[in-house]
């Protein structure tokens, strides 16, 4: 068995997997991972739990909803083989990729509080029978060059049709959307592969104003998320405590 486990009380798989509505089968497979220790097994070669075990399970379980499976695990097991340092940097950049979530959120609403409502073509000669506009108009009213929209296309976040007839680039007014979208959290700092996936958000809504209800569930979803995290960090806290 690992070091520095509790002795005493000696509980079975079933024990473990009944206290956490688990199957006995679960337990073995997270021990087999590294999320539990190593147990000690009787003369018959039956697994032999101890209290250590079930707060090492209870610590996973914890860690799960603010981390994910695959990063509670790689801390579980940086644990149990003693290389605590590890563990806390692992779930240092978890609450790390928690605060850049964050702060793309408020990036795209400070972008679309500075959308305006694109509805009418902007200077410029439209496309006959549409709404759509040429790449040079275009560029012009976000004050960029047409090299940065064709720049934008290849990153995929601006996707023009072509012109039939002359074979130009096309922006209907959802591309124009994107494209004015993608210029302020650009002036705001951001990399194109940062803003590919704010960009697909809204496209995803339908546009900024479908956009509203999912920004209120992303705000509960990082604050749950965040709350989590407190509490898988009690019980880690407490596990390493047990461990000694």
């Amino acid at each position: 068995m690992g070091r520095n486990l509790q002795n005493g009380e000696r509980l079975r798989p079933i024990d473990l997997a009944r206290g956490h509505g688990l199957s006995t089968q679960a337990v073995r497979n997270y021990e087999e991972a590294g999320i539990l220790p190593p147990a000690d097994r009787t003369p018959h070669g039956y697994r032999a739990y101890t209290p250590l075990h079930a707060r090492a399970l209870r610590t996973f379980l914890a860690l799960v909803p603010g981390h994910g499976h695959a990063v509670a695990t790689s801390i579980m097991r940086a644990v149990n083989r003693g290389a605590v340092d590890e563990a806390l940097r692992t779930v240092d950049e978890s609450h790390a990729q928690l605060l850049d979530d964050r702060r793309t959120l408020q990036a795209v609403e400070r972008a679309l509080g500075d959308l305006a409502p694109t509805t009418a073509p902007g200077p410029g000669p439209a496309v006959s029978g549409t709404g759509g506009r040429f790449i040079g108009p275009l560029a012009g009213e976000l004050g960029i060059r047409p090299a940065t929209l064709r720049k934008w296309e290849r990153a995929g976040l601006v996707s023009p049709r072509r012109d039939p007839v002359t074979g130009y680039r096309v922006y209907e007014e959802a591309d124009v959307r994107d494209a004015r979208l993608t210029h302020q959290l650009r002036r705001g700092g951001y990399l194109l592969e940062q803003i590919a996936p704010i960009v697909a958000q809204v496209r995803s809504a339908g546009g900024p104003e479908p956009l509203e209800a999912t920004l209120h569930d992303w705000h509960g979803r990082l604050s749950a998320r965040g709350r989590t995290m407190l509490t898988g960090a009690a019980e880690l806290e407490a596990y390493l405590r047990a461990r000694g």
